[in-house]
């Protein structure tokens, strides 16, 4: 089960909705900076990634209490505003591996105790997760939405979730238009799959190419904000896109 073990130290827990882990569960105080030791052989770039991993709290607070990724702090305290992820619904998690935001979306339905369900898509393997269905699609292909609507057994889902990004190219620009991409078209597949009033997420880049895609947000949802979590480094570009309201087409 995701969240504070015996001993640990963590957030309150939101009723029915499993651990409240979040930003507010991470100790952030001074702490002594470690060094990469072995550099020998490494480019700059990677000494600095792996300094930064080695001195990031949420880092390591995701190692200590189970969690596969950083980023699923990232979700945990977006919902502790937004508060979609509720007891009962169903959660369509695209490009989930390894899982840290799946975690935190079946802990907060309680898919482990059969009150919800999480459908966890991405090109890549995943191991299983308590309450989880893992598809290892490519959801851009015509065949993933098939199988999700399969997985779904003729429902619809409250809430579709990306954390998706395109490998970085190192050029900012052309990073941006990557992930954008991703995120028009998980947008479209969540237009495919999400029940009226249902709620979509989706990491985007600062670019200023995503105005005509907020518009169309805005046609298809009664609410669109972007939120920045502070779990997200101070220093990087991403966003996030929340989507709430949808208004599925009259058929």
């Amino acid at each position: 089960m995701v969240g504070p073990g015996p001993g640990r130290p963590g957030g309150p827990r939101r009723p029915g909705g499993g651990a409240g882990t979040s930003d507010r569960a991470v100790t952030t105080g001074r702490r002594l900076k470690q060094r990469v030791v072995t550099a020998k052989g490494r480019s700059v770039s990677s000494k600095r990634w792996l300094e930064r991993q080695l001195n990031d709290p949420y880092v390591a607070a995701a190692r200590d209490r189970g969690l596969r990724s950083r980023s699923a702090f990232k979700l945990a305290e977006i919902d502790d505003k937004a508060r979609f992820l509720r007891p009962g619904t169903v959660v369509v998690d695209l490009g989930a591996a390894p899982g840290g935001w799946s975690q935190i979306a079946a802990e907060r339905i309680g898919a482990g105790q059969g009150r919800g369900r999480v459908i966890a898509l991405d090109l890549s393997a995943m191991d299983p997760l308590p309450g989880v269905t893992v598809l290892q699609r490519d959801f851009l292909e015509p065949e993933a939405v098939a199988a999700l609507h399969q997985a779904l057994g003729g429902e619809k889902a409250d809430a579709v979730i990306s954390d998706m990004a395109a490998p970085a190219s190192g050029h900012r620009q052309t990073d941006h238009l990557k992930i954008m991409a991703l995120c028009e078209a998980a947008l479209d597949f969540a237009r495919q799959v999400l029940r009226p009033g249902g709620t979509f997420l989706c990491k985007v880049l600062r670019g200023g190419t995503e105005r005509e895609l907020l518009e169309g947000m805005k046609r298809d949802f009664s609410a669109v904000r972007h939120v920045k979590p502070k779990s997200s480094r101070s220093d990087s570009a991403e966003l996030y896109v929340l989507a709430t309201g949808f208004r599925a087409p009259t058929q």
